[in-house]
Order: structure tokens, then C-alpha cells, then sequence
């Protein structure tokens, strides 16, 4: 496979709050009146489950949100979403990304993530983008984490995936994941050719991106990196030996939720994939 492609598929391009005593901080206030606007849709929607994705696509630019409520409480998502090593677990399920390694970066803590196809490739071919880690708030009562990289792939920047938790009641919170990046003239390009070949069939979640196009790129990609969030925090409850396995099969299922969007690998090929992709970033450490 040539770098441009590597490089292409690596973006996509291939075939009620707790009782406190204080007052909630701004993000959290926020937070909780955003689930309270979107409350009958999240209660009522095509996902058939609490959970909406929205995208947008203003010039040079692409972003997919994903709100949802998880039946997990707030204290367990705050704690699995606050480090870089519980990052590099969660971002590597998946399917294009080849591995991660939490990195002491001169910013601050951050994390190299390597992308690449959504097959088995060397860490030499794909690509590596270093994203800094920022900790804006970690409270009692919300978390609000981003992880930012400068510069990406073919002319890409500005990436950005932020998440924020606020608690719902004792046993549910209310999280909020937003993937974003900037593109220049070269990514527009081979981002025009994907979708009038090899990516035509392509399809999104929203009524837009089910007509194709960019935001069903970043649609299926958020959504992918919401359902790594998923699957860790589902496989929490399972003995600390058998969570590896619980965050692949979780991964894996939930995509085949929507197996018209996200379908691209047999279970067996994924977990295989993904068993030697661990296990290499394991050892490299």
C-alpha cells in the first residue's frame, strides 16, 4: 500500500446532577442543560438507545459530536477517563489505529498515536501524531479532558478529541465526546477522490451523511472512538485479567450495531488483529 493511501485510510478515507454542596462548575451547568435540551431525543431516536450524534462540516473543517447516557456512575467514568495509559487502551480499539504509547511530551502529558489501515500494518507505516493531554477539569462533578495534536496527516491539523462526564443520578452519567480536525487543499483533494470511488458506498448516520459525503467520514469516525469509550467502561465490571478480551468483543459488537456504517472486519479477523497490536505495544511499552 502507498503512504498516500495509508495515510488516507488512517483519516477514514478507505473502503439530573448529585447533590453538592457547592454550585456546579460553568462545564458542568452546561453539560447538564445540553441532557436537559436533548432529553426526548435521547429517549427517543433511530439508535433505539440513549445516545445522538451530531456532525458539521463548515469550511476546511470537520466535526462529529456524541452525546449519550451510560449506566455507569460518575466516580467510574472520571477515574477510567483521567490518564493517558487508560487513553492508549481506549483509542487502541480502534481498527485504524496501529498503536499508542503515553508520552512525557515538553507540553505536559500526552500520548503518540499511530494510524493507519484497518488491517494488520507496521508501526514504520503508519502515522504518528502526538497529542497533548489536557486535564481542563476533574471534580466531584465534572470532567472535562481534551487531547489536542498540531499537525497530521497529508496537510491535516488541529485535532481534537475532548470529553466531557458530568453524573446523572448514582448510578448514570451524562458524557459528551467531540472529534474535530482541520484540512487543507491536499486532504480536500484525496479526500474528493476517496468518496467518488472507492468510498461512494460509504454511508453516515445523520440524514446528510447517509447521502455520503465528509460528514458521514467523521461520523463513522467519532462514532467508532464513542464505542472504544463504550466497550472500556462496559468491560470494567469483569476480573482485571479478562478485560482485555471484554473491551474487544465490546468493541466489535457495538459496531456491528450498525453494520451498514461501521462494518469492515469479521470478528475473528478484528480480535486477531488487535490481540497482536496490544501485544506489540505491550512489549515496546
Amino acid at each position: 500500500m502507498s503512504l498516500v493511501r495509508t495515510i488516507a485510510c488512517a483519516l477514514g478515507l478507505c473502503a439530573g446532577a448529585s447533590a453538592a454542596a457547592a454550585p456546579a462548575a460553568p462545564g458542568a451547568a452546561a453539560l447538564l442543560l445540553r441532557h436537559s435540551e436533548l432529553r426526548l431525543q435521547l429517549d427517543d431516536n433511530a439508535f433505539q438507545r440513549p445516545l445522538i450524534l451530531e456532525s458539521s462540516a463548515p469550511s476546511g473543517r470537520l466535526q462529529g459530536d456524541v452525546y449519550a447516557r451510560v449506566d455507569r456512575p460518575f466516580a467510574a467514568v472520571r477515574d477510567s477517563l483521567d490518564g493517558t495509559e487508560q487513553w492508549c487502551d481506549i483509542l487502541i480499539l480502534h481498527l485504524n489505529v496501529k498503536g499508542c504509547r503515553a508520552a512525557d511530551l515538553l507540553a505536559g502529558d500526552g500520548l503518540s498515536l499511530y494510524l493507519g489501515q484497518k488491517t494488520e500494518q507496521a508501526l514504520a507505516d503508519a502515522y504518528r501524531l502526538d497529542f497533548h493531554f489536557t486535564r481542563a477539569a476533574t471534580a466531584p462533578e465534572y470532567l472535562h479532558v481534551t487531547l489536542a495534536a498540531a499537525n497530521g496527516p497529508l496537510g491535516t491539523s488541529h485535532y481534537r478529541i475532548v470529553l466531557e462526564a458530568v453524573p446523572l443520578d448514582a448510578g448514570s452519567s451524562f458524557i459528551h465526546l467531540s472529534y474535530s480536525y482541520s484540512f487543507g487543499m491536499v486532504a480536500g483533494i484525496a479526500m474528493r477522490g476517496y468518496l467518488a470511488t472507492s468510498g461512494r458506498g460509504k454511508v453516515g448516520f445523520s440524514a446528510v451523511g447517509l447521502k455520503g459525503g465528509v460528514r458521514g467520514v467523521v461520523e463513522r469516525n467519532t462514532m467508532r472512538y464513542y464505542l472504544a469509550i463504550e466497550a472500556f467502561l462496559g468491560a470494567l465490571s469483569a476480573p482485571v485479567s479478562e478485560q482485555l478480551e471484554k473491551r474487544l468483543s465490546n468493541w466489535h459488537a457495538g459496531s456491528e450495531r450498525y453494520p451498514v456504517q461501521l462494518h469492515e472486519l469479521e470478528r475473528g479477523e478484528y480480535l486477531d488483529m488487535k490481540r497482536r497490536e496490544i501485544q506489540r505495544q505491550q512489549v515496546l511499552g
